[in-house]
């Protein structure tokens, strides 16, 4: 594991720049950006325009690890190159620590919650990963209700997976999102905390995580987790509010910082020119890296 990295994700003020849509959402990602579905005909050309739109973001001088300390890849992100390298590597030369989303989507809805489905070919992800020297993963559920049972299976399938990754010598980013449209999501967030922390204590000393939750209804729900000797580093996901408010919600949580993906690139399009371009990014950045290093 590459120390230096581990002690910038651990202390580094800033934020985590999540880069990952994939699949399904992929041409929601593309339409936001102003490229419609009429502008590719299968799969392979939807993924160069993607990665495109990906390369003019990483290689925008707006997208800098002044105020981006980690950026979370699509599996085919990480396999491409921008400028000559492979993409984490052209992170990791801005000094950005790179990370893999290695989920395979969601199952469906039952116990009020969604598990990870089967995650395809797994050892090779993360094999690859550590030929990409891609420092970590990030693997996605979601909590629908406060269904005690569905969240402690949740929450189980989260650190058998964040297991495997850490034999790799990896740190996984856990995910267990809680839908913004629970049906009580300040409960849902206390049985979450309890499940996560029971986890956590029984994790080794040589087994470190970091945490990606959804930005708690009541302020400083997670507090206790952001000290845990076995946390690297607690990130906030937006979860489809707006960037002013994610942003807002942010700033009332101690410890956390932010790890956005709608909400960072919202505005940037594919016809602005790149000053515009960079322009509107930088003040994306600019006001997400606020919301993470000064709090309320």
């Amino acid at each position: 594991m590459n120390k230096q990295h581990f002690e910038q994700m651990k202390n580094k003020g800033g934020f985590v720049a999540a880069l990952d849509q994939s699949g399904g959402s992929t041409p929601k990602a593309l339409a936001a950006y102003g490229v419609g579905e009429d502008q590719y005909s299968n799969e392979d050309e939807m993924f160069d325009l993607v990665h495109q739109m990906r390369t003019r973001i990483i290689t925008s001088p707006a997208f800098s690890s002044d105020k981006i300390i980690g950026s979370i890849l699509f599996e085919q992100t990480m396999d491409r190159e921008i400028e000559g390298q492979y993409t984490g590597d052209y992170l990791a030369s801005k000094g950005i620590v790179p990370f893999l989303k290695i989920d395979s989507g969601l199952a469906e809805k039952e116990n009020g919650v969604q598990l990870m489905k089967p995650i395809k070919d797994l050892d090779e992800k993360l094999r690859r990963g550590n030929e990409r020297n891609i420092f970590g993963t990030k693997e996605r559920s979601v909590v629908h209700d406060p269904n005690a049972e569905g969240i402690k299976e949740l929450v189980n399938q989260q650190f058998e997976v964040a297991k495997k990754v850490l034999s790799y010598d990896m740190i996984p980013i856990v995910e267990p999102e809680v839908d913004i449209d629970s049906s009580d999501k300040v409960k849902s967030e206390e049985i979450l905390k309890v499940e996560l922390k029971k986890h956590l204590d029984e994790l080794s000393e040589d087994q470190n995580v970091m945490l990606k939750l959804t930005i708690p209804t009541n302020a400083n729900t997670y507090k206790e987790l952001t000290g845990h000797p076995r946390v690297v580093r607690v990130v906030a996901l937006s979860g489809g509010y707006s960037r002013d408010e994610a942003n807002q919600k942010l700033k009332a949580n101690d410890n956390i910082i932010a790890s956005f993906s709608r909400a960072l690139v919202t505005d940037v399009e594919v016809k602005q020119s790149d000053e515009e371009f960079n322009n509107t990014l930088q003040k994306a950045v600019d006001s997400i890296y606020d919301a993470s290093v000064n709090k309320k």
